[in-house]
Order: C-alpha cells, then sequence, then structure tokens
C-alpha cells in the first residue's frame, strides 16, 4: 500500500473515530454535568450525528471524568472528544488536546494544520504538539484517554512509536492514581498486532500486556460499544460494520492515592 494510502486510512481511523470487571454506568446514572457537556449547542452537527454509535456520555461515565479534572485528549483527530470533556470538565478544569509530532511530514503532504487554531467557543483547551513517546505535558493530570487510535501507534505511518516508552511516559504524567483509558476496536482474540495496520484493530490482549508493563493497574472494562454483530474480522471501513465495530474501553490506574 502507497503512503499516501495508508495515511488516508489512517487519519480517517484518527478522526472516525478509535475480562470485563465494571460496566460503565447505565444512562440514568450518568452525571448531569455529562449530560450537559455532551448537549452543548456549540458542538458542531457532524460531531452530534455520530454521537448515537458513539455514545460520549456512557463512555465518559465509566472514566469517572469530573470537574477540575485536567485531562489529555490523546490523538485527538478533530476534537470530538476534546469538545465534550472541555464541558464535563469545566471552567476549573482543563483539557490538553496532545498532536503527535511524529505525523508532522505526513500532515505536511496532505495539508494538513496540526495543531489547528485555538477555538474560543472551548477556554479551557489548549494544544500539545509533541513526540508521543517522550508524551510531554505541562503538569501531572487526572486521566490520559485514547480514542481509536491506540492500534494506530505501532504502524510504519507513525514510526512505528516506541510504545512501551509511551506508554512509561504516559504513566509519569499522571498523578498517582491517575487513569489511562483506551477505546480501540477488537481484534480476534490471540492475533496480537497483527490487524493493527490492515484492519485497524489490535487484540485487547496486547494492549493490556503493554500498558500493565508500564506499571499500570487494569481496574476495569466498558461493553457500552460491545457489538457482537461484529466477527472481528473486516476493515473498519467496510461499510457492513462502520460505526458499529465491536469496541472496548480498558481502565487503567497508576497506583497510588
Amino acid at each position: 500500500m502507497k503512503q499516501s494510502t495508508i495515511f488516508g486510512a489512517a487519519v480517517a481511523a484518527l478522526i472516525v473515530g478509535t475480562a470485563s470487571a465494571f460496566a460503565a454506568a447505565p444512562a440514568h446514572k450518568i452525571p448531569a454535568y455529562i449530560t450537559a457537556a455532551v448537549a452543548n449547542p456549540n458542538r458542531p452537527d457532524a460531531d452530534t450525528k455520530r454521537d448515537a454509535d458513539r455514545k460520549p456520555a456512557e463512555s465518559i461515565a465509566f472514566t469517572g471524568m469530573k470537574p477540575g479534572d485536567h485531562v489529555v485528549d490523546m490523538i485527538p483527530g478533530k476534537g470530538y472528544f476534546t469538545k465534550i470533556f472541555s464541558g464535563v470538565v469545566g471552567p476549573k478544569g482543563w483539557v490538553y488536546a496532545y498532536f503527535p509530532s511524529d505525523l508532522d511530514e505526513l500532515y505536511k503532504k496532505n495539508n494538513v494544520t496540526m495543531p489547528p487554531p485555538a477555538d474560543p467557543k472551548y477556554p479551557n483547551v489548549s494544544f500539545i504538539h509533541a513526540p508521543m513517546a517522550q508524551f510531554l505535558v505541562p503538569e501531572k493530570v487526572d486521566i490520559v484517554w485514547t480514542s481509536q487510535n491506540y492500534h494506530d501507534l505501532h504502524d510504519k505511518f507513525f514510526g512505528p512509536v516506541d510504545v512501551a516508552a509511551m506508554n512509561k511516559a504516559i504513566f509519569a504524567a499522571l498523578k498517582p492514581g491517575g487513569e489511562f483509558i483506551v477505546l480501540d476496536h477488537v481484534a480476534e482474540a490471540g492475533s496480537g498486532l497483527r490487524d493493527t495496520d490492515t484492519l485497524h484493530r489490535i487484540d485487547p490482549a496486547q494492549v493490556k500486556t503493554e500498558v500493565e508493563a508500564a506499571g499500570f493497574v487494569f481496574v476495569g472494562e466498558s461493553k457500552v460499544l460491545h457489538y457482537p454483530s461484529d466477527n472481528h474480522t473486516l476493515k473498519v471501513f467496510d461499510a457492513s460494520v462502520r460505526g458499529k465495530t465491536d469496541q472496548f474501553i480498558f481502565k487503567f490506574r497508576k497506583p497510588g492515592k
């Protein structure tokens, strides 16, 4: 596959997106501040049309994100979740949208400007433009979130990234008790990294192994994006599964307070 084709698929994956112990909170228990953030009229129509498939309120409720938190949206694409996080954490919180400098050359070739200009509608959002393996943040944060793109880090167009070093850097960037949330498309059990570049999926067991190796403790999984009809063999862009791929949401915690 040509580099431009790979990049096009990868960008789409980033934008479209990206052993269970705890399920996401039911809709009637979703905190009011999350409901309000999802209902924010400033959110673009292109985002709200995707809410039925992406289930942002349920997904965010699972994380425990709350007003005052400082959060990183890692590889945010067009900012679907960044905008919602802004409303959840409120004026006393902060959201860092982390754009990887690892993709600078590919962004340049495709005339994509990164990071994007600041949006005055979301004054508590700032951008970080830095390498993934170093994961540079200006302060210790409460949550690092990545959606539908952890699998991409292993692929050629991303370098690939030294994922072990990245996970250790994320661990260091979190406060004690802070959380690393990984949401991604499910690949066949036992497939490891086989399908990351072809189907844009990853074996959940692979993610758990990699993240736990950095010192994190696995504390739960949400099944809110579980779709049994997806047999894990199709590319996530296939019309028969797009928007309805089986996805896992893992919660890892840095030990401490």
